[in-house]
């Protein structure tokens, strides 16, 4: 048989293997690659064995792994005991936070300042400042500005507020006339706006309840003074020796997603601290800029605006919205040039943040739907209370980081045509 012959029956068939005898004179084929080798001239039978390939011994190798799943197959026993399991421990991880909650919430704030003063931390020992001197300076920083901040800030805020409560049935009735000034023609309408006892005895109970939610969630979360004095040493022990506590995260992720444990922790540890930056950045200059501008329109109280336009910057995207809808609604009690002078001012400064601040303190850091803050923030503070709003955005954060570690990344999708198939479906195109 001539070499061409040979070539022919070795391209035929399946890559198991063949059995065939090949006779040559003056050549012979080697059994491990198919090749034409000059040898011997004796005419000799050979047992052709192609070997496989790597990629047939790799993907052979991988079926016969205990953990592997055709994921075309019906749902096996052992999935189906799998996914059982994993609803009851889900189940029993839920009744535990809700015992916890106080616990939980205490740990996690105090984690998540930890994280954010940890580059603060690392920076002092860049300038051979000692770890443990460098978190005790901290720490007694933090406290001396937030004692300043309630023994100057608390009773004025306090005092704007009372008066705020105490006038909003008058402002109430400076709203509802100029609404219905407006809505001369519409008889509905003026039927449908509450009467002004009815909005007094509202806004008192409201009141009520958020100085009830502020009172548990701040002096009553788990003891009062004895709470602070624990998250303040908690807080001076993770600061102080952080690595054993990153290791331990570190060794519970299982070998193979090590990578991704690692990436995950760092990811966030980012984030959290760009958020954090902005807060600190982008919140102490909106709410001055607010402040002082609804001072000089004459919306008051300006002061405590301005501590809402701050507290706006914990809650990205949606905070803004939220800091609006009270100013705008007293303003509007004082008249329409009052409103659209206040209307004015806060698009300027919410303006100047979003095309200024936020990309030079965030960057490209946060990148959060306001669907997923709005629906953490309520989760938070139905699990957590009011305090439970401050960690919106780190779970939004978190669960985003972990679904595209774990998930997204490994299957990497094409986003490309994602959003050409999700802009047709919003659309109302069909495939074609």
């Amino acid at each position: 048989m001539g070499q061409n012959a040979a070539r022919s029956f070795l391209s035929q068939g399946t890559p198991l293997e063949k059995l065939g005898a090949v006779c040559a004179s003056e050549r012979k084929i080697n059994t491990a690659s198919g090749r034409i080798l000059q040898g011997s001239r004796s005419i000799t039978p050979l047992l052709v064995i192609p070997s496989r390939s790597r990629e047939d011994r790799q993907l052979a190798h991988f079926m016969k792994e205990p953990g592997y799943e055709n994921q075309h197959t019906p749902l096996s026993y052992r999935g189906a005991r799998r996914l059982v399991w994993i609803v009851f421990l889900l189940i029993v991880a839920w009744f535990v936070l809700r015992s916890l909650q106080p616990v939980i919430l205490l740990f996690a704030l105090v984690f998540l300042l930890a994280m954010v003063l940890n580059p603060i931390v690392v920076w002092l020992q860049k300038h051979h400042v000692p770890r443990t001197a460098s978190v005790i300076f901290l720490v007694l920083a933090l406290l001396a500005i937030t004692a300043t901040v309630i023994v100057f800030a608390i009773p004025p805020i306090a005092r704007q507020g009372q008066e705020l409560v105490h006038n909003a049935p008058k402002m109430w009735q400076g709203i509802r006339s100029r609404i219905e000034s407006v809505a001369q023609n519409y008889p509905a309408v003026r039927e449908a706006l509450p009467r002004t006892d009815e909005v007094a005895g509202k806004v008192g109970a409201a009141a009520g309840t958020v100085g009830n939610i502020l009172i548990r969630s701040t002096i009553g979360l788990v003891g009062g003074a004895v709470s602070i004095v624990f998250a303040v040493l908690l807080l001076v022990f993770v600061l102080a020796n952080p690595r054993p506590i990153v290791a331990a995260y570190l060794a519970l992720a299982p070998d193979r997603y090590r990578e991704q444990a690692h990436r995950t922790l760092a990811r966030l540890m980012r984030q959290m601290t760009a958020w954090a930056r902005g807060v600190a950045i982008n919140g102490v200059i909106t709410g001055v800029s607010i402040g002082v501008l609804l001072w000089l329109i004459g919306v008051q109280p300006a002061l405590m605006f301005g501590v809402f336009a701050f507290l706006g910057e914990f809650l990205p995207n949606i905070g803004a919205f939220l800091v609006c809808i009270p100013i705008l609604l007293v303003a509007l009690s004082l008249g329409a040039t009052k409103f659209w002078l206040a209307l004015g001012a806060i698009l300027l400064v919410y303006q100047i943040e979003l095309n200024v601040l936020v990309p030079g303190v965030l960057g490209k850091e946060m990148r959060l739907h306001p669907v997923n803050i709005l629906f953490f923030t309520f989760a938070t503070a139905t699990m957590f209370g009011l305090l439970g709003v401050v960690l919106a955005v780190p779970a939004a954060a978190l669960v985003q980081i972990v679904v595209d570690e774990f998930y997204l990344q490994p299957r990497n999708p094409d986003y490309t045509a994602l959003d050409r198939e999700a802009d047709a479906l919003v659309k109302g195109k069909n495939r074609a």
